[in-house]
């Protein structure tokens, strides 16, 4: 396991304070769902023996390690480096260390290993973004993938069903979004219609996985691929 950084000089960690209660924030709101969401497309199926994965926006990473236990090589970028230093407590705690896992301390827009991983993700991290700036991570995020890559998003899932199921979801995603814009300064706005980003930008959608809270479809995760 290698750490470096990139670009990354001078810069405010902006999850400074919420970064440290971040997996307890997020069972606290969605029990196991987002846990779910986040592994729901790292599976065999999709993750073979030495393939180059991903992780952008990395967080506690418990995604990421669940995917080298599958034998990925794994590569995790963040900007936040108390989400890092996160990531390697928990990997220090599961003991786990030997796994292929390099970490990244940098920008997402700095890391440039073009067409060079099999799997991208981004779980619950393009959420960050305003719409503008989203679109933007998504086609960098797209550049790092091979042709014939999957791209997978984890996050909550846009809002469907009647007009209950609809507002509920409308609500709970905006205490999330709240919080995070108070505390770490993130973007306000509505929930994402990820596929049709992903399709806009070129993305074959293979699957979508939803993960329910209260049995309502409160998360998806979507993965799409790369044409080859």
């Amino acid at each position: 396991m290698t750490t470096n950084a990139v670009g990354v000089k001078n810069v405010r960690d902006k999850y400074r304070l919420i970064g440290p209660i971040y997996d307890f924030l997020s069972a606290l709101y969605s029990g196991k769902s987002i846990h779910q969401c986040k592994i729901g497309m790292i599976t065999p199926d999709n993750v073979k023996p030495g393939d180059k994965i991903l992780f952008a926006g990395v967080g506690h990473g418990k995604d990421a390690i669940h995917a080298a236990e599958l034998g990925a090589d794994v590569t995790v970028v963040d900007l936040s480096a108390t989400m890092l230093s996160k990531f390697q407590d928990g990997l220090t705690a599961s003991g786990k260390q030997h796994l292929k896992i390099r970490q990244v301390h940098s920008d997402i827009f700095k890391f440039n290993e073009t067409e060079h991983y099999d799997m991208v993700v981004a779980n619950f991290f393009l959420n960050v973004f305003s719409e503008n700036m989203m679109e933007e991570v998504l086609r960098h995020l797209i550049a790092l993938a091979k042709p014939g890559a999957a791209i997978v998003v984890g996050d909550f899932a846009f809002p469907t069903g009647n007009i209950v199921s609809r507002m509920f979801k409308q609500a709970y995603w905006y205490v999330a979004v709240s919080l995070f814009w108070l505390m770490a300064n993130n973007a306000m706005h509505n929930i994402y219609n990820y596929p049709e980003y992903m399709e806009r930008q070129g993305l074959d959608i293979r699957s979508k996985k939803f993960f329910k809270l209260l049995n309502m479809n409160c998360y998806w995760s979507v993965l799409g691929r790369k044409q080859a």
